[in-house]
């Protein structure tokens, strides 16, 4: 039996014996693949729901990862605090820190399994796509999509961002509803709460900005421990005067 995306999605995901991590192994000689070595990384395209212009990065990740290992990528990639509860939804099944969400879980809530059981050598290839749930109050949903299996001269020990666009909502902001209104305030300093919300996000908030070389060097250090995040967006440098 293969298992389909729920209402948001209805790619193909791979098959999971008895709601366990038993997941079908990619078959190398099947048709997403022609290359003669095996893949040993993936190139992952991750972007944040029902924002536009779209917030996203392109991620490169070792194959035999699994997704608790993700998990603190994606974190890293959008220079998320990692302060809030999150799950992984795949085929209609729950996948997280299963301590944390039987904690968190509210009548009605499905079983959840062990993210550390599936890794993406587990699934079935390019095209694949999944959710990623950050902070169950803000609600923030990410679409998760497989875009390349790679085969690189040497496996990576790392996680990389090779590309992206555009700056993450700030932390406790309200969800899409609160984002939309704390663009507004910042966006006029007429506005009466417009002075306490740009000191709240630390001065400055550009929804357009995105450095690679910083997203990428985050990435890296994604699962080094006590890994610090940044508070805010680094304000710009005031241009040197001519004088």
């Amino acid at each position: 039996m293969r298992l389909y995306g729920d209402d948001w999605n209805e790619r193909p995901f791979p098959i999971v014996a008895d709601g366990l991590a038993g997941l079908t192994p990619i078959s190398f000689a099947g048709p997403f693949i022609s290359m003669l070595t095996e893949p040993n990384a993936v190139q992952i395209r991750v972007s944040l729901d029902d924002i536009a212009p779209e917030v996203w990065r392109r991620l490169i990740v070792p194959l035999q990862w699994n997704l608790e290992q993700f998990h603190l990528v994606i974190q890293a990639a959008f220079n998320w605090w990692n302060y809030h509860l999150h799950e992984f939804r795949i085929g209609g099944l729950r996948y997280g820190d299963i301590a944390l969400l039987e904690e968190g879980s509210v009548e009605g809530d499905s079983r959840a399994f062990d993210q550390r059981e599936v890794r993406f050598r587990d699934f079935e290839g390019p095209g694949t796509a999944f959710a990623y749930i950050y902070d169950f109050g803000d609600n923030w949903r990410h679409t998760v999509e497989i875009e390349k299996l790679l085969a690189l001269d040497a496996s990576p020990k790392q996680a990389s961002c090779i590309d992206g666009a555009r700056a993450r909502p700030p932390e406790d902001v309200g969800g899409i509803p609160g984002y939309e209104q704390f663009l507004a305030v910042i966006a006029d300093p007429k506005d009466p709460e417009h002075a306490e919300t740009k000191s709240w996000c630390g001065g400055h908030f550009d929804p357009e900005w995105f450095d690679l070389a910083t997203a990428n060097k985050d990435v890296r250090n994604a699962l080094k421990p006590n890994v610090r995040r940044r508070l805010h967006q680094p304000k710009p440098k005031r241009p040197k005067s001519s004088s």
